[in-house]
């Protein structure tokens, strides 16, 4: 077997047995494809089949010294998993990855955009420019729905329940979920659609889709990154954020005030509840005020 048949074929297996969309599998083949290159610079000729434990030791090491520990720990992952999908195919009688461990790392805690950096944001926003509308209601989505990127570039027109106070989003596996949308973003959306996406020259095949460029068609999440790093750098925001940071903020302003964390969960689209424990982080002023309101010894 060669490398290029047994990736394409763990693409189709991530894509139809496991339900996994393109930005997913992306994600699980770069480390495969990083020990093929890794193969081919050292004239290594060796198939994934009778590839060894020492092989892949070398190459880890070897890599160990460009990367930090959780890039290591998501390589060592990445290709645990692929050859599991060997194993599980019957086509090695073991993974080779079995005896590697992986280095321990502990739970990183991006940075969470206050309130009031948030405003500061949305303020620094161009309304004057077409394109400002859009941004000032893409991050208001952002933040009001607690959305990941590639679930808002993929919101559609028809995902939209205004009237229920709901939107339907596509999650990771293409799980949908609806969640609650406030009337504040609403406005912001509607004025978006009204007043500058209805003059658009809409691209045949994006009709239903929400945000879009100048062009008429869907926005890519490198353009969201774009927009929110110019608007930081405006404001001189020094803290490192990304569209994701609106999402964190999200769950943890909910939680702060009171939000019990299942309806978070619910909200994010997590399948796990120490998924949402992860991304949910509560300062120390918050937990003393905890402490104080429910602990009988207070």
């Amino acid at each position: 077997m060669k490398w290029q048949n047994a990736l394409k074929d763990y693409q189709l297996y991530l894509k139809i047995e496991r339900g996994l969309s393109k930005n997913s599998i992306d994600n699980y083949t770069r480390d495969v494809k990083k020990l093929i290159n890794h193969l081919e610079s050292h004239d290594i000729k060796i198939s994934p089949i009778a590839i060894t434990t020492e092989t892949i030791q070398a190459f880890i090491y070897e890599t160990a010294k460009q990367v930090n520990t959780r890039s290591q720990a998501r390589l060592i992952s990445g290709l645990r998993s692929f050859f599991s999908y060997l194993v599980f195919e019957d086509y090695r009688d073991s993974n080779p990855l079995e005896l590697i461990e992986s280095p321990k790392i502990g739970r990183k805690l991006p940075d969470i955009l206050e309130e009031q950096e948030i405003d500061q944001l949305i303020a620094a926003i161009d309304l004057s420019k077409p394109e400002g509308e859009r941004n000032r209601a893409i991050l208001e989505t952002l933040y009001g729905c607690g959305l990941r990127v590639s679930e808002l570039t993929n919101l559609k027109l028809s995902d939209l329940f205004f009237e229920e106070g709901f939107i339907k989003i596509t999650g990771k596996g293409d799980k949908q979920r609806f969640v609650p949308i406030v009337p504040t973003t609403q406005k912001y959306i509607n004025i978006y659609i009204k007043e500058i996406r209805s003059h658009l020259n809409i691209q045949s095949g994006h009709e239903d889709t929400l945000f879009l460029n100048r062009r008429g068609k869907q926005l890519t999440r490198a353009m969201i990154f774009t927009i929110i790093k110019q608007l930081a750098e405006k404001i001189g925001l020094k803290k490192s954020i990304s569209p994701h940071t609106f999402r964190h903020s999200f769950a943890t302003h909910l939680l702060q005030n009171d939000a019990d964390l299942r309806s978070i969960q619910l909200m994010l689209g997590h399948e796990s509840i120490t998924t949402t424990e992860i991304y949910v982080h509560l300062d120390k002023s918050h937990l003393n005020e905890v402490i104080n309101k429910f602990h009988p010894r207070k």
